[in-house]
């Protein structure tokens, strides 16, 4: 796995041009309940927040980066999708951000995953033509890391409709492609205290190493 450093560094060999093609959403609207604080807004690395560094990393390389959020809680600018409803779901989130943006393939990762390489995201990317969702898959799957199409719009908002709002449940009933990969550190997921020290110790220990 890289650092953001590395990557940056490394992207002026490495052909990354699949990610200029699609737009990029990081969601950071969750209720973070498991955290007791809100995730996206605890300091991380050389920036101020999580959602910060997440953002600031990934714009470069895509050809629109926007939060996902309920409201704006952000002290740095950045293209904005906000849903009112009050509930918490990624379903709902999901139908804001296919009407908000109109190209037909999106890039969503959610904020708590800030290790993931700009490899794996062009992997993804490239291995997503011709399915409705590409998620990366390790041990686990990553249901909130991959290529999303705008047709599954009406599909997302009849789920909604029927109060189902497991991500899981779409991606097994929708043309879903899983890339699988063996570095389970890169999709660290910062849930609980215990996650985001160690998610620090690790981010130093990237950047130290650069």
């Amino acid at each position: 796995m890289e650092s953001q450093e590395k990557v940056k560094d490394s992207s002026l060999d490495a052909d990354y041009s699949p990610l200029k093609e699609i737009p990029c959403v990081i969601l950071a609207g969750g209720k973070s309940s498991r955290m007791k604080v809100d995730k996206a807004l605890l300091s991380f690395g050389d920036a101020d927040t999580i959602i910060e560094y997440q953002y600031s990393r990934l714009k470069p390389f895509f050809k629109h980066t926007y939060i996902s959020s309920k409201n704006n809680k952000f002290d740095f600018h950045a293209d904005l999708i906000l849903d009112d409803s009050e509930i918490f779901s990624p379903m709902v989130a999901l139908k804001k951000i296919f009407e908000t943006i109109k190209e037909d393939k999106i890039f969503i990762i959610t904020v708590d995953t800030p290790f993931v390489s700009f490899d794996t995201i062009k992997e993804i990317i490239n291995s997503s033509n011709n399915y409705e969702i590409t998620v990366a898959k390790s041990k686990k799957t990553h249901n909130l890391c991959g290529c999303f199409s705008k047709i599954l719009y009406d599909k997302v908002s009849k789920l909604i409709e029927s109060n189902m709002h497991k991500v899981n449940y779409l991606l097994n009933n929708s043309n879903t492609h899983y890339v699988e990969f063996q570095d389970e550190q890169e999709f660290t997921n910062i849930n609980i205290p215990d996650d985001y020290n160690n998610a620090l110790r690790l981010i130093s220990k990237l950047n130290n190493s650069y």
